[in-house]
């Protein structure tokens, strides 16, 4: 059978429809049927109609080619479809993604569920705990959501913050925004292993510590990794079905504990033995990655509506999801404060409702953390392939594989989650923050100057309040971030700093690499060029 599996898939799922593809698919199922009917009939047989059928396929992808001149292998935004070959997830699934799906997309992108919530109660007690994620997104998530709603919408392309930078401040800068990022999610994807391994030593103790520790982080990254090269990544509506699992036996559990409640444990708290340190970067690193979704706004149905909608509904539903869950497991058991770390809502729930609602809720902590490993590593990996299209990285990086994932961006990825494998839990997030915190306020300098630069640029959601407001809005967040760097650890500042260092001075090293031509760099002739005023101005307006 000269035909494979790979145009089973058909092309009007991805594409709109098409009569040229429509034919080219009916002749395919016309040659499977024939098949099925004759199957003693050799190939040689259906040479007619599958001559046909590749002259028609020679049809489509020259009809889907532009008019700029392409080197060979090279992927671009275009629609082309090469001849045998599915197209690629990030041309075909353009401006199809609703409300609810990236709703739940951008709940993946920062929360997951309140797994690894359970350090705010060890560090400051049941109150703070609360208090926290009621405030907390007052000052850091709704200004983050707010200022990605508005660069999204005047942006709406996959590179996202690494755009919005280098149309502010320069390709150099840009560099730093996608080096920075790129590694805080690195460092983000490597808590996943660690937290579904602390939900499962409840269950398994050997798992708690050691080699089978070790043995066990690195398979499940191998394993998860290979998932994301063939390309399993949380999109649309499955994003939507694991939302809803990783969250029901909350619901569950809320339900079952409510004969147990005691409003009164709610209200403990001791201002004299509080761990700053630990608190506020476990609330920072459950309320921040807003800005993720924009990677994806060329993905979304109508983004300069649909986005500013989905990140409104997905401030409520992170939130909720975070406090309702913490409101239970409080008010429900006494409190030991020694307990509270990540893994202990298991625990939580096998004193509510048994070993049941226990083996459900590692069950969903399991699928929420497999789901946000692979949908971050997507991100970071996708992030690279895009740095590579605007000449910021080797050409290589625009390597796919088969599957249409970026092959390389996911071996570096992979990489760096196991080489961070032997961090602890506490440190890993440290990290990431302070990484993160030095992106956002990148971020947050190219908003305001976008906003000085360009007053009158297209913006189809835009905060109030002028360049007075935006500047206003950062203000918050950028006093949290200081207060977040102030209490990192001399170890973590050590280690982000020197990463942060390797960034100065991996971009003018790239740069003389290029011009000496040891390495091959091209520019996608559809995005914009940062070096120059022309290309700036054209993206802006």
């Amino acid at each position: 059978m000269l035909l494979h599996v790979k145009i089973g898939i058909p092309h009007f799922l991805f594409n709109e429809f098409n009569f040229n593809e429509f034919y080219s698919i009916v002749m395919t199922v016309l040659i499977g049927v024939f098949q099925k009917l004759l199957p003693h009939s050799s190939a040689s047989d259906f040479v007619i109609l599958e001559k046909i059928l590749w002259v028609q396929k020679l049809r489509i992808a020259a009809a889907n080619r532009q008019p700029a001149s392409i080197e060979m292998g090279e992927f671009t935004r275009d629609e082309y479809v090469a001849v045998d070959e599915l197209p690629s997830i990030r041309a075909n699934h353009s401006r199809k993604v609703s409300v609810l799906p990236l709703v739940f997309l951008i709940f993946y992108e920062v929360s997951g569920g309140p797994f690894g919530v359970e350090d705010t109660v060890k560090a400051a007690g049941p109150l703070l705990a609360l208090l926290g994620f009621l405030l907390f997104p007052l000052v850091w998530s709704i200004p983050e959501a707010l200022i990605t709603a508005e660069m999204g919408t005047m942006f709406p392309e996959n590179s996202g913050y690494v755009v919005w930078v280098s149309s502010a401040l320069g390709p150099y800068w840009g560099f730093q925004q996608g080096w920075m990022k790129w590694l805080s999610g690195v460092i983000d994807n490597a808590l996943y292993p660690v937290l579904f391994l602390d939900y499962l030593k409840s269950a398994i103790p050997a798992l708690g510590g050691g080699v089978p520790r070790v043995a066990a982080t690195w398979g499940l990254t191998i394993v998860l990794t290979y998932l994301n090269y063939r390309g399993m990544v949380i999109v649309g509506w499955v994003a939507v079905c694991l939302g809803i699992f990783s969250l029901l036996p909350f619901v569950v559990m809320g339900f079952l504990a409510v004969p147990d409640l005691e409003p009164s444990r709610w209200t403990v708290a001791n201002l004299n033995d509080i761990n700053w340190n630990l608190y506020l970067n476990t609330l920072f690193w459950n309320l921040n990655y807003w800005d993720s979704i924009s990677t994806l706004a060329g993905e979304v149905e109508n983004p300069k509506k649909t986005l500013p909608r989905a990140l409104f509904y997905a401030v409520i539903l992170v939130v909720l999801g975070y406090f309702f869950p913490l409101l239970i497991g409080t008010g429900a058991v006494p409190l030991n404060r020694d307990l509270w770390s990540d893994g202990y809502f298991s625990d939580i729930a096998m004193i509510i409702g048994g070993a049941w609602l226990r083996w459900w809720l590692q069950a969903a902590a399991a699928m929420s953390n497999m789901g946000m490993f692979v949908a971050e590593m997507s991100s970071d990996a996708f992030q690279l392939l895009g740095m590579a299209e605007r000449g910021m990285l080797p050409e290589f990086f625009n390597k796919r594989s088969r599957h249409g994932t970026p092959l390389i961006g996911i071996l570096f990825s992979a990489s760096g989650v196991i080489l961070l494998s032997w961090l602890s839990f506490q440190e890993i997030v440290a990290a990431e923050n302070f990484l993160y915190c030095f992106g956002m306020i990148l971020e947050f300098i190219a908003f305001i100057l976008l906003r000085i630069k360009h007053p009158n640029a297209s913006r189809p959601y835009k905060i109030v309040g002028g360049t007075a407001g935006a500047i206003f809005i950062c203000i918050p967040p950028t006093i949290l971030i200081c207060v977040v760097l102030f209490f990192s650890s001399l170890k973590v500042m050590f280690i982000s700093l020197f990463a942060m260092a390797i960034g100065l001075v991996l971009q003018p090293c790239l740069k003389y690499m290029e011009k000496k031509r040891w390495m091959k760099f091209s520019h996608s002739s559809e995005l914009p060029d940062f070096g120059n005023e022309e290309g700036t101005r054209s993206l802006v307006y």
